[in-house]
């Protein structure tokens, strides 16, 4: 296949350019930004543009495919030309779709923790040498690049995200993977600039549940209220696992999965976690895996890169970094760290990052989100929202928003730093929490100085 990139900088198109390309495809890509991961990857492949900017001179009538990415728009030069070609011009979502239309496909969802349960259902396969395609959001420990197609893989495990596939393609990402085995984690309104109430925001997950094969299967989390409310209503023609926590217990810092007698060492923790890996073991076991050979391969896993990743530790302190953002994850992850330590205090730092999270009439979601910290700061730049092109904010409605009074705002990531190095860090952990990384903030030396 002769392939083409339009917008080949973005996290999750440089990868699928580097997967295609890794399965013998001839790949071609453009770009008017390409930052740091994408672009070494994309250099350690040969797959780096030679210059940024738009090119239609690249868009020939012998490319089999066009991939559009989603920060591409409308009026772009290459899409105009493709389209006057009349040549096939794919989504990322509608690729992935493609090139695993004759494979049993996973699709995990949800508006929290669809990263975590990939990764876990991915390190289970990689651990029982099962083949399989994938798609997910995060990189792994094991695989070189977050999506990967084998020829003689019967399966596909993908992470269906529900923002839109493209400028030309407005659907949710995860409507156009058609699984025959789904898992909704919970549902918790996000992506306020695309679905502007709850109700539509619900709505594209009644759509996907309809949208699973016939005489398929779809697990969900049976503790989130919307699910619950959902789920029978829609699938009709399928079946249906719900959910809770895996029965465990936590001793000295070390959270034990309890199974016919046994209790099975993790290196994760958390009450989400433990659901995460509990809804994991439920599709796993609809793919044929053995429960037992599941928990094994457990035992080993990490964790996905920044879900609750650990940056460094001493005897008195943990340092983690973690990828949320939307108020439903503030809540698990800190009360994950804070209910793993028990005696250690609290400092809680999160960023407000994305488009949601800075809009004044979404900042009332936020309400007690951080309660369960001791101290808990909350950094936003006034400058990100005027770059956004939003209503400015004022650090006193950011305070109010959170309705707690453990909560602290800044508006200038130097002077956050400045108040974490000058804090005394026995029997304490620290959590930082951000789709972002406030503002060029290195998490490794940051955790250098507070604990060396």
């Amino acid at each position: 296949m002769k392939v083409h990139f339009i917008a080949i900088g973005g996290s999750a198109m440089h990868n699928l350019a580097i997967a295609l390309a890794k399965s013998g495809d001839q790949v071609s890509g453009s770009d008017d930004e390409i930052v740091e991961p994408s672009k070494s990857r994309l250099q350690r492949y040969g797959l780096l543009p030679a210059e940024e900017g738009w090119f239609p001179e690249k868009i020939s009538a012998d490319l089999d495919a066009v991939i559009l990415g989603m920060h591409a728009r409308m009026d772009n030069p290459e899409l105009k030309r493709a389209n006057e070609l009349g040549l096939k011009v794919y989504s990322y979502p509608e690729y992935i779709y493609e090139r695993t239309k004759n494979k049993t496909r996973i699709v995990i969802g949800g508006s929290h923790g669809k990263t975590t349960i990939t990764s876990m259902v991915l390190h289970a396969l990689n651990k029982n040498g099962i083949p399989h395609d994938y798609m997910v959001g995060a990189q792994l420990e094991g695989y070189e690049c977050m999506v990967g197609f084998s020829d003689d893989s019967k399966l596909a495990v993908i992470e269906g995200d529900e923002y839109l596939s493209s400028p030309e393609d407005r659907r949710p990402k995860f409507h156009l993977y058609q699984p025959h085995i789904a898992l909704i984690s919970g549902i918790a309104w996000d992506h306020i600039n695309v679905f502007p109430t709850f109700e539509i925001y619900v709505d594209q997950f009644r759509k996907f549940i309809d949208l699973i094969e016939e005489g398929g299967t779809l697990v969900y989390f049976e503790g989130d209220q919307e699910l619950t409310s959902i789920v029978p209503q829609h699938g009709n023609n399928i079946n249906k696992i719900s959910y809770q926590a895996f029965p465990n217990v936590t001793r000295d810092g070390i959270t034990y999965l309890l199974h016919d007698s046994k209790e099975i060492p993790l290196l994760i923790f958390g009450d989400h976690n433990m659901q995460n890996l509990n809804g994991a073991r439920w599709v796993c076991e609809s793919a044929g895996m053995k429960l037992d050979s599941f928990l094994d391969a457990m035992k080993s896993f990490k964790g996905a890169a920044r879900r609750l990743e650990l940056v460094k530790k001493n005897d008195t302190c943990s340092i983690y970094k973690d990828f949320a953002h939307s108020p439903s994850k503030l809540k698990a992850t800190t009360a994950a760290v804070k209910n793993q330590f028990p005696q250690r205090k609290l400092i809680a730092c999160m960023e407000l990052h994305t488009f949601s999270s800075l809009t004044e009439e979404f900042l009332k979601e936020y309400k007690d989100s951080m309660k369960l910290a001791d101290i808990a700061f909350v950094y936003f730049n006034p400058h990100t929202i005027a770059h956004k092109k939003l209503k400015s904010i004022e650090p006193e409605t950011v305070q109010q928003s959170f309705g707690t009074s453990n909560v602290r705002v800044f508006t200038d990531s130097n002077t956050l730093v400045n108040e974490l190095q000058e804090m005394k860090w026995e029997d304490s952990n620290l959590l930082l929490m951000t789709s972002g990384n406030f503002d060029g903030v290195d998490f490794n030396r940051l955790a250098d100085q507070l604990i060396s």
